[in-house]
């Protein structure tokens, strides 16, 4: 990688000049926020004391390795999804400490939390509370559940709702092994996190056009379950059915990357004139062109199992290179498989500069992965290292008139 990026002076982002105070933590919350840092808001994070046994702030600062020289509470997954923000440790639940939260909420057009609402109340942090503070403020609870259904309050994590959703029942219909499982990813807290983000920024517009605030609850079940049953409501989305859940094509075992005679490649012919190059360049032409179960779109669908199997086959006559230079230039859809350790060095994610590698003053040199969504008008920037627990509570305190 070349030089450490210096820090950005100021927000460039179409968000400058918005305040979010984040109460969130872990990944959902703190993933939408740090997108909305990026794009130019001014994130302050609020985080709690904890019980001063090295527990405080948010769980993940403490989640995974760090190098002998790093501070503990900068782990890997925390310098991740939380840059662009200043870190001010308060317990709220200090008397003492509230004329300083009050004016931090006067101070800020966003309330974001991950905070179960109950707590809020007993925080007096409800939006009643804080609207009282700020009648404008857009408030954007981020809970688990939605408060109009049983499971309301309820505790929610990635692995509970990939479990709820539907998203645990996916590999079963694609290999036969019966036992539900979680996908290696958290994928619900990041699709979460994305309606989250999403819903910030439609709250903002509302209040822009008639300056009013509002209360925006943000369900990971509902936003999960909506993600999943885009293509896997399927037949059901008639009544009565029409046929299967799940789209057939996806939750399919022969829909995976296949072997080459020295790796993997992601191949996806879609139209009839590519299926027809495909074969054509695999020297199959005669053989496909014949047979009745892949003739159009209609019958391939009816007999994608097939089809993705030999397809299977006849990918390890040769070797990934080859297939490249043999269907880059037809324009089917072809990619080389990556393994994890493998992205660093991809042409195309260096060449953009996906991976910038940046020297934080506490944990030494670390990898920010850049802000995906290009604003040729109003691009994001990075302003602000991952904050270490509490590092500008004094900063953020004298701001606002509250010096000690």
């Amino acid at each position: 990688m070349s030089d450490p990026k210096q820090l950005a002076n100021e927000a460039t982002g179409p968000l400058k000049g918005i305040r979010i105070l984040d109460l969130t933590s872990v990944v959902f919350g703190a993933y939408a926020t740090q997108m909305l840092g990026d794009q130019g808001a001014e994130v302050i994070k609020l985080e709690d004391p904890g019980s001063g046994r090295g527990d405080g702030g948010d769980i993940m600062r403490w989640a995974g390795h760090v190098p002998q020289e790093c501070p503990r509470d900068l782990g890997p997954i925390f310098l991740t999804i939380n840059r662009n923000k200043r870190s001010v440790l308060m317990d709220m639940k200090d008397a003492s400490q509230r004329p300083f939260l009050e004016a931090l909420i006067k101070s800020c057009e966003v309330f974001a939390t991950s905070i179960r609402y109950e707590g809020l109340k007993r925080l007096g942090l409800a939006y009643e509370d804080v609207k009282a503070i700020r009648p404008d403020v857009v408030y954007v609870h981020a809970a688990g559940y939605g408060s109009e259904g049983p499971y309301a309050g309820e505790p929610a994590y990635d692995d509970l709702i990939q479990s709820a959703s539907g998203l645990a029942d996916l590999m079963p219909r694609v290999d036969g092994n019966p036992a539900p499982r979680i996908l290696p990813t958290l994928v619900a807290d990041k699709v979460s996190g994305l309606f989250m983000c999403q819903a910030i920024t439609a709250g903002l517009l509302h209040r822009e056009r008639t300056g009013e605030g509002q209360f925006i609850e943000v369900p990971m079940l509902e936003c999960v379950t909506s993600f999943n049953l885009v293509e896997h409501l399927y037949d059901h989305a008639f009544e009565p059915p029409v046929g299967q859940w799940a789209y057939q094509r996806v939750a399919n075992p022969n829909r995976k990357p296949y072997k080459t005679k020295d790796g993997y490649i992601g191949l996806l012919p879609y139209t009839d004139k590519q299926w027809d190059q495909f074969f054509a360049a695999a020297g199959m032409a005669e053989t496909f062109g014949k047979d009745p179960r892949f003739s159009d779109y209609a019958t391939r669908a009816k007999n994608i199992s097939e089809l993705y199997a030999l397809v299977g086959e006849v990918c390890e006559s040769k070797t990934t290179q080859e297939w490249l230079d043999l269907l880059k230039p037809l324009s089917i859809p072809v990619v080389k498989t990556a393994r994890l350790d493998d992205l660093p060095e991809d042409e195309h994610l260096k060449a953009v500069g996906f991976f910038q590698q940046y020297r934080h003053p506490h944990a030494g040199l670390y990898n920010a992965i850049k802000p995906p969504v290009k604003f040729t008008g109003s691009p994001s920037n990075i302003r602000h290292h991952p904050p270490r627990l509490g590092e500008n509570t004094d900063e953020v305190k004298a701001e606002m008139g509250f010096e000690d």
